[in-house]
């Protein structure tokens, strides 16, 4: 094309390979990226409409562009691997108001990177040398919006007589609510079955200790995990968030545990952005996380979270299970079960909170330093203090209640989600 003298561009006519040169082997790259591509998407909910040539006249630009309105894809993935073709882009980015993702490589750009890639909105701009963590976390990002848009949220209300529905609008994530009475109703109705009594002698063989829990405390907590399903399963709901405070007996503080850990997202409290940002979580880089009320230790500088839905499975539901005490819930008789999970010292970890109708989004990265007893503090089940990295004052980092806490260091994927997705986020990373 170069030799040719049929490149658009003011070299051609010199036959000037401009930056990245003649020894750059560009269909080499492309072959090794669109591997790479397919590796990283193997286990997302993604489907890669790749163009099988270069597109690089001001012809196919146009083309290309016209074609969006009729393919409507749900991102662009743009590679520009030649200097020249940097400013052949800026119609493209003009005309897609959706999310970007451009991967660029060093050397393949002149002097300073344009200033419309590192700038505009709703584009992820990585340039970089075969970055392949950036551009998992542009796909990620990709996945987790189109899972979270196909996925139903289920919210039960002691506030309401009867059902509505409702959307969430950043995610496009419809919501249905029911009246509280048809959870307590199915929780009444159900009795436990044999792999209940089995799940039940399960989870109480694999804690480390039992304090204070009665044999009934167990039937009371799988029989509410057998009415979770019900009810989710009635509705045909991914995910569920339940005014649970008061339910006594009913609290479902086990299949809630049990669910974040197989990435089945439940809040308590019937709490929105609590139960979306789960659900986020869970979409974006397969983690149950912790939603827990906040603490802080002013003197140390420290961030404490407390709540009794802690998952054991931190890592993942394949990862090895954290350890875990039983004992019961903190607030209100009788004594039902909730988990004490033992956070592993020194892992790193995010705290995460989506608020929808603000478009906002926090996201702090930090390490556990431990899991302290109860007493000598208070709060709940589940206990974990925290070290935030580069925050001055740990209060600032209050969002309201119910934040969520995950295991791994994901605040670089949430900040690349709230790029994409024009999400104002607050963040130390």
């Amino acid at each position: 094309m170069v030799l040719a003298g049929r490149n658009e561009d003011s070299w051609s006519q010199h036959e000037w390979f401009t930056w990245p040169g003649n020894q750059f082997q560009p269909e080499r790259q492309q072959a090794k990226f669109l591997a790479k591509l397919r590796e990283i998407t193997a286990g997302l909910d993604l489907s890669l409409a790749l163009e099988e040539k270069p597109i690089y006249t001001d012809a196919a630009i146009r083309e290309f562009i016209n074609s969006l309105a009729d393919d409507r894809p749900d991102a662009l993935l743009l590679f520009n691997f030649w200097n020249s073709f940097s400013a052949k882009l800026r119609p493209i980015l003009d005309a897609w108001k959706g999310p970007i993702i451009l991967y660029h490589p060093v050397g393949a750009n002149h002097q300073l990177p344009p200033e419309y890639f590192r700038t505009a909105p709703r584009l992820q701009y990585i340039h970089s040398i075969e970055n392949w963590e950036s551009l998992e976390r542009g796909l990620r990002a990709v996945h987790a919006m189109t899972r979270l848009g196909q996925s139903r949220l289920l919210r039960v209300s002691g506030r309401t007589q009867k059902e509505s529905d409702a959307v969430e609008p950043c995610f496009g994530l419809p919501i249905h609510t029911v009246p509280a009475d048809q959870f307590n109703q199915i929780y009444d109705d159900t009795v436990v079955t044999r792999d209940m009594e089995r799940l039940a002698r399960l989870v109480r063989r694999n804690a480390r200790r039992v304090t204070d829990l009665a044999d009934h405390a167990f039937q009371d907590a799988v029989r509410a995990h057998l009415a979770v399903r019900e009810i989710m399963n009635r509705h045909q709901a991914d995910a569920l968030t339940i005014e649970c405070l008061f339910l006594k007996h009913r609290k479902p503080c086990l299949s809630f545990a049990l669910n974040n850990g197989n990435l089945v997202p439940c809040g308590c409290e019937n709490d929105l952005n609590a139960t979306l940002t789960l659900m986020l979580g869970a979409c974006c880089f397969a983690r149950g996380g912790f939603q827990h009320n906040p603490e802080f230790d002013t003197e140390q500088n420290l961030y404490f979270a407390s709540h009794c839905t802690c998952t054991t499975r931190l890592h993942g539901p394949r990862g090895k299970e954290a350890t875990y005490d039983l004992r019961p819930f903190f607030h209100q008789m009788p004594k039902t079960l909730a988990l004490d999970v033992q956070w592993p010292a020194g892992e790193t970890v995010t705290l995460c909170k989506y608020q929808s109708g603000k478009n906002l989004l926090d996201a702090w990265q930090g390490r556990v330093v431990s899991s302290p007893a109860c007493p000598p503090t208070g709060g709940c089940a589940t206990r974990v203090l925290v070290k935030l990295e580069d925050v001055k004052d740990v209060c600032s980092v209050y969002a309201g209640p119910h934040p969520i806490l995950y295991c791994g260091g994901w605040a670089g994927h949430l900040k690349t989600l709230a790029r994409l997705y024009g999400l104002e986020i607050k963040t130390n990373v």
